[in-house]
């Protein structure tokens, strides 16, 4: 078996160190976090902002709004636009990281999943892999979707209900059915700003 670094790889994270450690220890504080947030009261619109706050580690801006059931399991590498909307039985593997912007619509039983597992038995239970996704401002992704690690939706994109989102998105396209391609393409693709 290789020797496994202390401190992880930029895109790895190995299972037998005091970084792994930390981050178990942070997966079930979330939960607790998580927990209590999915049973508060809906018009308690305080102590919802003030536990989702805690669970992301800053401030979320007013106009984000995200429905119970929620669910994360690291919570730190999660950022939010202005305007997102979540709906309900979300779930958010954020330990890769995943930046939502401005305007994001995603709807009920959708996963961001910014972790993974290798492929090769001899390496699963050795270190998970971290790869970041982007969703850019103004895109919306239909019930159920499944993003992968690494994967960026362009601005304006739509990802149809049930898709599994294994490559990027352009801007301003349209994706469907269980491998996501492209179906339709608008627009000139640029956007200023």
């Amino acid at each position: 078996m290789p020797d496994t670094p202390d401190t992880p790889d930029q895109d790895r994270l190995y299972v037998r160190t005091p970084e792994f450690a930390r981050v178990a220890e942070r997966i079930e504080y979330v939960n607790t976090l998580t927990s209590r947030l999915n049973v508060l009261p809906f018009d308690d619109k305080a102590a919802r902002a003030a536990l989702l706050s805690e669970i992301v580690g800053r401030p979320v801006p007013d106009s984000v709004t995200v429905y119970p059931p929620f669910y994360t399991h690291h919570g730190l590498g999660i950022d939010f636009g202005e305007h997102v909307f979540v709906n309900q039985g979300c779930t958010f593997m954020d330990q890769g990281g995943i930046r939502l912007g401005d305007g994001v619509l995603i709807s009920p039983k959708t996963s961001l999943i910014s972790s993974d597992h290798p492929v090769m038995a001899s390496e699963r239970s050795e270190f998970i892999t971290l790869a970041p996704i982007t969703v850019g401002a103004g895109a919306w992704l239909g019930a159920a979707v499944t993003v992968l690690p690494g994967v960026t939706i362009g601005r304006g994109a739509v990802v149809g209900a049930g898709a599994v989102v294994t490559k990027d998105v352009p801007p301003d396209t349209l994706v469907t059915g269980p491998a996501a391609f492209a179906r339709k393409q608008w627009g000139s693709g640029r956007h200023s700003g």
